[in-house]
């Protein structure tokens, strides 16, 4: 059966490892005959949430006039989500972390999908291990959902992933999404 896959690049660096592994799922899931998007959120306009709780009074209409609302709907109507960040300082990248904080709006929309994570760092799966914790948290917060799978890609420079062979991982990962 073809799943929807929504895959959510946050890395602020076009080409940068983290999109070339979230590249490589994305292939072996369109490959497996799934219909897949991807969203770059570095060109998407998001403002951090404001905490005042209109969304939750107005049934999920949130006082920004941004992009998070088609995000926000893509999210929704995914079976599939991958989430996909370059670890800083030993978490998510801003922009990650703004699109999650964002659901809030209508969070309660969501659920039972299904969960991979990605991560890239120059130091090793240990540097990756918060991020993919907080990855999980948002996961968990979403009702009926599960993590499937995580990709740790250890890498500097960008393109550097592409002498690894997590980029296979990545790759048979999307094929058995």
């Amino acid at each position: 059966m073809s799943k929807k896959v929504l895959a959510i690049v946050s890395s602020p660096r076009k080409g940068g490892n983290s999109e070339l592994l979230t590249g490589q799922f994305v292939n072996g899931a369109k490959e497996a005959g799934n219909t897949v998007e991807t969203v770059f959120l570095r060109d998407k306009k998001i403002n951090p949430c404001l905490a005042c709780e209109h969304c939750q009074r107005t049934g999920g209409t949130c006082v920004h006039k941004d992009d998070m609302a088609e995000i926000m709907q893509k999210l929704i109507d995914a079976d599939v989500i991958v989430l996909s960040t370059p670890v800083y300082f030993y978490s998510l990248s801003a922009q990650l972390k703004l699109m999650i904080d964002r659901t809030f709006a209508r969070a309660i929309n969501m659920r039972n999908k299904e969960f991979y994570l990605i991560a890239t760092a120059a130091d090793g799966k240990a540097a990756m291990e918060t991020t993919m914790r907080d990855m999980e948290g948002f996961a968990r917060c979403i009702p009926e959902s599960t993590v499937k799978g995580k990709i740790y890609g250890s890498a500097y420079r960008a393109g550097d992933i592409r002498k690894s062979p997590v980029m296979e991982e990545a790759y048979q990962c999307g094929r058995n999404c």
